[in-house]
C-alpha cells in the first residue's frame, strides 16, 4: 500500500495567526512563521514538512478559510 505525503498552501495575506490550525494538527507540522504578512500577523506555515499526512484537519478548522491541502502518493 502506497503512503501518502500531505503538504498545505497557506494564503499569507488572509491568515491572522489565530493558531487554531496549529493546535488541531495530528503530527505537529504547524508553527507560526517569525515573517508578518501585510497586516502585521504572523501567519502559519510548514515547520516539519515532512510530517504532514495530508489529514487535512488544519484546512478544515481554519476559520477562514486560508489553508489548501494536497496529497501525494509515494511508493
Amino acid at each position: 500500500m502506497a503512503k501518502i505525503k500531505g503538504t498545505i498552501v497557506v494564503a499569507e495575506e488572509r491568515c491572522k495567526g489565530c493558531e487554531v490550525c496549529i493546535s488541531a494538527c495530528p503530527c505537529d507540522v504547524l508553527a507560526l512563521s517569525e515573517k508578518v504578512n501585510g497586516k502585521g500577523y504572523h501567519y502559519a506555515m510548514m515547520a516539519q514538512p515532512d510530517s504532514c499526512t495530508g489529514c487535512a484537519s488544519c484546512a478544515i478548522i481554519c476559520p477562514d478559510s486560508c489553508i489548501v491541502v494536497y496529497r501525494q502518493k509515494v511508493e
